[in-house]
């Protein structure tokens, strides 16, 4: 289901289907490093994640983390010198039938470019909701992180009518902090988990 969209960007609910997509950036080393490793590798446990995980948490409190997908997927060209496609199922097309659906703008086959997850986690250390964003490393510094934390951020006053929104980030992760500051959060301080981590505070209160 779409939630939003901005200029460039879609923003959807995740399903069991994007398991491939989820594998993939789970498991980049930028994203255990500065978010953590959820201990995801393989096809099946992805799928289980999104389930109990991600899904949970719209049946739960009607909101989470969400796909950001291209509007305008990368250029046949460049699908092309990759020379495969991957299928929803995780399984990779042949090159000839990569070409073939990439190649026609109206075929129904056409695959969408998924590129990093924005939203809202409820955490129960947390007194309010906090956005979480993250994004494979080739879609990083072209403003899709901004564009879509800002739109998210005002789906989370006009539609969740949220009063107040937390993030957090991992000591070292500067551009994180550089993007919250960006959207008018403010650093309030280090706190502790209860897992042992010490991470960064920030807030932000939407105008009355």
């Amino acid at each position: 289901m779409k939630i939003l969209e901005t200029e460039r960007l879609i923003l959807r609910e995740i399903t069991v289907d994007d398991a491939a997509f989820a594998l993939d950036l789970l498991n980049q080393p930028s994203f255990i490093k500065y978010i953590g490793d959820r201990g995801v590798r393989d096809l099946d446990q992805s799928r289980d994640f999104i389930e109990n995980r991600y899904r949970k948490s719209y049946r739960d409190h009607g909101y989470g983390l969400y796909v950001v997908e291209l509007k305008e997927p990368v250029s046949d060209t460049e699908t092309r010198r990759r020379g495969d496609a991957v299928h929803g199922d995780g399984e990779t097309a042949r090159k000839g039938e990569s070409e073939e659906i990439l190649e026609n703008p109206h075929s129904p086959f056409r695959i969408p470019q998924s590129i990093g997850f924005c939203g809202f986690v409820r955490r129960a250390e947390l007194p309010a909701p906090d956005i979480g964003f993250a994004f494979l490393p080739q879609f990083e510094r072209k403003g899709y992180g901004f564009e879509s934390a800002d739109a998210v951020m005002k789906y989370g006053r006009e539609v969740l009518n949220f009063e107040r929104v937390l993030a957090i980030t991992s000591l070292d992760n500067e551009s994180s902090g550089k993007l919250l500051l960006k959207l008018g959060f403010t650093f309030n301080k280090i706190i502790d988990t209860p897992e042992g981590e010490r991470l960064n505070l920030y807030s932000f209160l939407y105008p009355v």
